[in-house]
């Protein structure tokens, strides 16, 4: 009976040790790499192996072989608040963002060797680079009211292009996205920004002017041009017109007088007395003469010898006053001195 005692106790140790040698042996010669974890295997300082895919891998124990794992997934920074100088001398704060991962764990190891160093050299890295883009770029580029000024993506994308390109070379980094988040401005230089703002504005308000100045004075031009040749045209116009009309009044006239003669002469005396006074003319003329005899041959007949026209007898009503003297008609006719112009 103790001798069973004996063989299990000794059997209970054999698998303690057995178990323990496991252990040793697991925890010495093999490792494990998780998802998402990229271990770069190292033998006297000296890297023998990089390890991104999940799985258990061996080794030799250390201090001969050593495991340093890095986080393969992505990683995310922020630059912080730097300022940066523009092309036109003005101090901006270009706040970005990026988006980072280890792509090469051997270089990351020997360039870099931990997280806290990556972000410090991407940190610089990212201020040099945006120092050197924005010094070729007015502040309009990232502030303009012209939306055609607005350069913001393309500044963007030239900064990702130099940081991704640099930290892949020397840090084995690959840069996944590169964003600016925030454009402020140092309080010192807000009055300034304002200033440059409006000046770039009436810029183009003085652009917009002088364009429509120019413009007005091209239709202005073109148009009492054109409104100088109607004018000609239609003066020539009415010169032919006018020429027409005298030359067939002329014939009327003319054909008319060959007709009955005294009765042109006597219509053109009676035209020629209507249009020489109106309503309000006074005229001091011989009654005899042309083109007031006519009035003294319409009366002919009607008023005796010494007998005086009143106004308002006969066919005259009261309308122009026409003075006469007296003493220039026949002496077989008194005349009043006041005759009124038949309508």
């Amino acid at each position: 009976m103790d001798n069973k005692n004996k063989l299990m106790d000794r059997i209970v140790k054999l698998l303690f040790v057995l178990i323990f040698a496991v252990i040793v042996f697991a925890a010495g010669f093999s490792f494990i790499v998780t998802e998402g974890t990229t271990a770069v295997v190292s033998r006297f300082g000296r890297i023998i192996g990089v390890h991104t895919e999940a799985g258990l891998y061996f080794k030799l124990p250390w201090p001969i072989d050593d495991v340093i794992a890095f986080d393969a997934r992505n990683q995310y920074m922020d630059s912080g608040y730097n300022e940066t100088l523009t092309n036109d001398k003005f101090n901006v704060i270009l706040q970005t963002y990026l988006i980072w991962n280890i792509r090469d764990a051997e270089r990351f190891y020997i360039s870099v060797g931990d997280f806290t160093t990556a972000r410090r050299y991407l940190n610089n890295l990212l201020a040099n680079i945006k120092n050197g883009v924005l010094g070729n770029y007015r502040l309009s580029a990232l502030v303009s009211t012209n939306l055609d000024d607005i350069r913001v993506d393309e500044i963007a994308g030239i900064i990702e292009e130099r940081v991704a390109q640099y930290a892949m070379n020397n840090y084995g980094i690959e840069i996944q996205a590169l964003r600016i988040r925030r454009i402020a401005f140092p309080d010192i230089n807000i009055q300034a920004v304002f200033n440059h703002m409006i000046a770039d504005r009436q810029r183009h308000v003085s652009r917009y002017v002088a364009e429509g100045e120019r413009d007005a004075a091209i239709i202005i031009s073109e148009a009492e041009a054109t409104a100088a040749e109607i004018i000609a045209r239609g003066r020539l116009e009415a010169a032919e017109i006018a020429s027409e009309t005298e030359r067939k009044i002329a014939q009327i006239y003319g054909e008319a007088y060959d007709r009955n003669p005294e009765l042109f002469i006597f219509l053109k005396n009676l035209i020629a007395l209507e249009n020489s006074v109106n309503a309000d003319t006074v005229i001091i003329m011989r009654a005899n003469e042309s083109p007031f005899n006519v009035i003294m041959r319409s009366n002919k007949g009607k008023s005796p010898p010494d007998t005086i026209m009143r106004p308002d007898e006969g066919k005259s009503p009261p309308d122009t006053i026409i003075r006469l003297n007296e003493g220039d008609f026949p002496p077989s006719i008194t005349v009043s001195p006041y005759i009124r112009k038949p309508q």
